[in-house]
């Protein structure tokens, strides 16, 4: 991770084709395209790796999450149950459709807290969201299980987390819809793109119409087709679909180069007393594009992350401290800073956060450092950076 990194002559093949073309856009232009469907042939190859009835290609990871809310008639005034650790992509796709994500604790998996979770159930709650961080997985089953006795949407947020599995299956393929993210940094990327998976059609077949201005894509004639219901615009093009096709034809050599990568850093920090590893739900497998530990506190978290900047050790990161991926630095959700008015239903229900206080997963967030995969190393520097790491956290937790 990131798929950018080992950009090559097959890329640039399936942007040429579209470029030859000259049709940029997933839909119409039948005549023009030259045979080229780079968006539906993505789609087919999702399928087929994930063994996934549908998908729908998406211009990014959080259109799909709203996406997959919409298809499910998620909207005004419902409750989203999900992470306090994740991007903050997640709540505005929930907040974008008027609903209200319910923020609620994790624990050592760094994803969702089952207690909290059947805490946070009331008689407004839709969907349960888990956010699959840095390539890792919540325990799903014990998900399925509550959702499957409150009547709820299961929903997987894996946009960090493509390749991983659980229980032998695909993560996204888990649950009743699954999101991913094709943005620029994600293991595979279109540069910007998402897509939204499932087995129900009636999801799919609401997502396809939805994402494009409520289209029905019946016929061959764009300009006849039907509007069953209103849409927006969540269209990725061409060029994008393009790109991600190349590199999703590459994504287990992806996944095989960062797991080698990934245990031969864990393997030489396992070494250590003083470190621990996030918890991975039994059955579940990584998608190894994070190693994520634990030191003992906050203060030599602090200490071991300033180490590494100011050695080299690049693309760790200390989400206590970090304004994207943690509620602590969440401000502008909290105070509800927003350019538009908000519904008093949305202003009310998120009020609750104000006086909610996360000690739990402040008990963890600051005493973990999440480290990302790179694709481009060689195993000489790999090794190195383990060595180097290890000797860092060896001088600052003595």
């Amino acid at each position: 991770m990131p798929g950018f990194e080992l950009f090559g002559d097959a890329e640039k093949k399936e942007v040429q084709d579209v470029l030859d073309s000259g049709v940029l856009m997933r839909y119409g232009f039948d005549q023009m395209r030259q045979g080229h469907w780079k968006a539906k042939e993505l789609e087919k190859e999702i399928q087929f790796q994930f063994k996934v009835q549908y998908a729908q290609l998406l211009s990014s990871g959080t259109a799909a999450v709203s996406l997959a809310l919409a298809s499910a008639g998620i909207g005004a005034g419902d409750e989203v149950i999900m992470p306090c650790f994740t991007f903050v992509a997640s709540f505005e796709a929930i907040i974008m459709l008027g609903a209200i994500p319910v923020i609620v604790d994790i624990d050592d998996t760094l994803t969702l807290d089952i207690d909290a979770v059947q805490a946070a159930i009331t008689t407004k709650t839709k969907a349960i969201m888990p956010v699959h961080m840095c390539g890792s997985m919540a325990n799903l089953e014990a998900l399925k299980s509550i959702c499957a006795i409150n009547n709820l949407i299961l929903i997987e947020d894996a946009c960090q987390a493509i390749g991983g599995k659980y229980k032998g299956k695909a993560l996204g393929t888990i649950g009743d819809m699954g999101c991913f993210s094709f943005d620029f940094v994600k293991t595979v990327t279109c540069g910007e793109g998402g897509v939204m998976i499932t087995n129900n059609y009636d999801y799919y077949t609401n997502a396809d119409h939805f994402s494009d201005h409520g289209h029905d894509h019946n016929g061959k004639d764009r300009g006849a087709e039907l509007h069953p219901f209103l849409g927006y615009n969540f269209r990725i093009s061409e060029l994008n679909a393009a790109v991600g096709l190349a590199q999703f034809r590459r994504l287990d050599n992806f996944i095989e180069i960062q797991k080698k990568h990934y245990m031969i850093i864990r393997n030489e920090l396992a070494k250590l007393s003083g470190v621990t590893f996030r918890t991975v739900p039994e059955g579940g497998e990584e998608s190894y594009s994070f190693l994520s530990f634990f030191l003992d506190d906050l203060e030599i978290a602090r200490k071991v992350s300033t180490a590494f900047k100011n050695n080299g050790i690049d693309v760790c990161f200390h989400y206590y401290d970090n304004n994207w991926h943690y509620i602590r630095k969440w401000e502008h959700l909290i105070n509800q800073k927003s350019l538009l008015p908000l519904s008093k239903e949305l202003k009310d229900g998120l009020s609750y956060l104000k006086r909610k206080s996360f000690d739990k997963s402040d008990s963890f967030i600051s005493r973990n450092i999440s480290c990302l995969i790179k694709l481009s190393w060689t195993e000489n520097e790999v090794v190195q950076r383990a060595k180097t790491m290890a000797t860092l956290i060896r001088s600052n937790t003595h």
